[in-house]
This record gives structure tokens, C-alpha cells and sequence, in this order.
């Protein structure tokens, strides 16, 4: 299970495979976040409200995605979405990863219900604070219509950048199934980027990792100019619909 954590390489990891998705595909069993939206749209619903109804839909939709694979298939099966770990801080009033915890927990739980057999483990990538805060800031920009400046946002979700300490709340909440993480500042700079200590988890075939091809990083922040000028349409009186235009010309001029 690879749930987040944002903006710390995984879009960059989704990418390499489903670009590799052809040689990875007699080996390991991938589903992305389309092969399971009912289940990170319910882990998210769960992460804004606490609310015990949205946490049992959560089960009940990984419930009927487990009940949906096929028992022959021996292949290892690796879930990879940010969103199996809830919403980002900064978003639907959140300032930490307070619900990932009992997320994890449900889902080794139902898991382990469903597939007794199951031997679930979980992999984080984590990044340093400030470079996270920056990346995290850059995407409720580009997402949302935030207007502080990155100064007042670091001092309001600091708390949140503390992601070692998320590890240890997971890993009390999933005992005994093991929690893995790597900083992308290490994985950055393996062959395959931050998909390779994913991979190791896996057990692939030498010979099948070593002519995986890699997958530049992907979702990066754009230029210096082009935070400010999204800034300043945030704090713009543009109606929404004028808004939402130029922001997507604006983004289109950066790849």
C-alpha cells in the first residue's frame, strides 16, 4: 500500500508505472487511483469529516474491491494513491494527517478479513519541511484560491510538515503489518527515482527492475513569476469562471 504522502514524489511514481506498465504487468499487480475511486474518494470524505458513516464506506467500498480480485492470481498487488491517506493538509480545513492512521488501520483490518492469507505492507514517501511546505503550497495555489503568501502559509501548516511523526501514529495504528518510508531527497537520486524503493518492497525479478525505464519528475512547481501570477489571480475580483480561465492559461505555459 503506497497512501502518500502528497507532493513527495508520487505522481512521479504513478507515471513510471504506468509508463512500465507492459513489463511490470507478469510480475505485480498495479492498480492506480481509476482502478479504485470509490475507495479514495470515500478514505477522503473520511479525512474531512471524522465521521464513523464515511469511515464504514470507506470499508465497505475496499471491502468490495478485495472481494473483486481473483484468488489464482499469486502476483503481489500494490495500491498506489496519496489519496488512500485522505485530502492534503490545507484542504476542507485540515492541518495535519490526523485520519491516516485510522484509514491505514481499516484498511489492513478489512484487508485482512477479506484475504486472511493478505500480508499487507505499507510504504510512505516522505520529504523535508520545507522544500513539502513549498510543494504543498505551489499545489493549493494551482488548485484552489488560497491567498496567503508562502510565509503565512508555512506558519499556519507547520505542524503539518512533521511527517516522521504521521509514521509513528501509522505504525502504532497498523501493528504488526510494516510501515516503510524513504525521503525523496534519498530516492530522488536511485535509477528509477522514488519508484524504486517501492519496487524493492515487491520482490521483482532483477533482470525485470533493471530494464525499467525511468519517469522524469512529474507535478513540479513552475517558475518563480508564474507563483506570483497565480497568486495574484487568487486575490483578484475575477468571478469564478474568469478565474478559472486565466488560471488554466496560465498553467498551460508551464510543462
Amino acid at each position: 500500500m503506497h497512501a502518500g504522502f502528497h507532493k513527495t514524489g508520487t505522481t512521479t511514481v504513478q507515471k513510471a508505472l504506468q509508463q512500465n506498465r507492459a513489463t511490470l504487468t507478469p510480475h505485480v499487480n498495479v492498480i492506480l487511483r481509476p482502478g479504485m475511486v470509490a475507495v479514495c474518494e470515500t478514505a477522503r470524505a473520511y479525512s474531512a469529516s471524522a465521521d464513523v458513516l464515511d469511515l464504514a464506506l470507506f470499508q465497505y467500498e475496499l471491502a468490495q474491491l478485495a472481494e473483486s480480485w481473483d484468488i489464482s492470481d499469486t502476483r503481489p498487488r500494490l495500491l498506489t494513491s496519496e489519496d488512500l491517506g485522505g485530502h492534503m493538509p490545507g484542504r476542507r480545513g485540515l492541518t495535519s494527517y490526523a485520519a491516516t492512521p485510522q484509514l491505514m488501520r481499516t484498511l489492513a483490518e478489512t484487508l485482512g478479513e477479506i484475504r486472511p492469507d493478505a500480508q499487507v505492507q505499507f510504504f510512505f514517501s516522505t520529504r523535508a519541511a520545507d522544500p513539502w511546505l513549498t510543494s504543498c503550497y505551489v499545489q493549493h495555489l494551482r488548485a484552489t484560491r488560497i491567498t496567503q503568501t508562502f510565509d503565512e502559509y508555512a506558519r499556519a501548516y507547520r505542524e503539518s510538515a512533521r511527517l516522521s511523526r504521521a509514521i509513528d501514529q501509522i505504525s502504532a495504528a497498523v501493528t504488526p503489518h510494516p510501515v516503510h518510508h524513504c525521503a525523496l531527497e534519498s530516492s530522488q537520486t536511485r535509477p528509477l527515482g522514488p519508484l524504486d524503493p517501492v519496487l524493492d518492497l515487491i520482490g521483482l525479478p532483477h533482470a525485470v527492475h533493471a530494464g525499467l525505464i525511468p519517469h522524469p519528475p512529474a507535478n513540479t512547481a513552475p517558475p518563480q513569476v508564474q507563483i506570483d501570477q497565480m497568486l495574484a489571480l487568487n486575490r483578484s475580483n475575477l468571478g469564478a469562471k474568469a478565474w478559472r480561465a486565466a488560471k488554466s492559461a496560465l498553467l498551460a505555459n508551464h510543462s
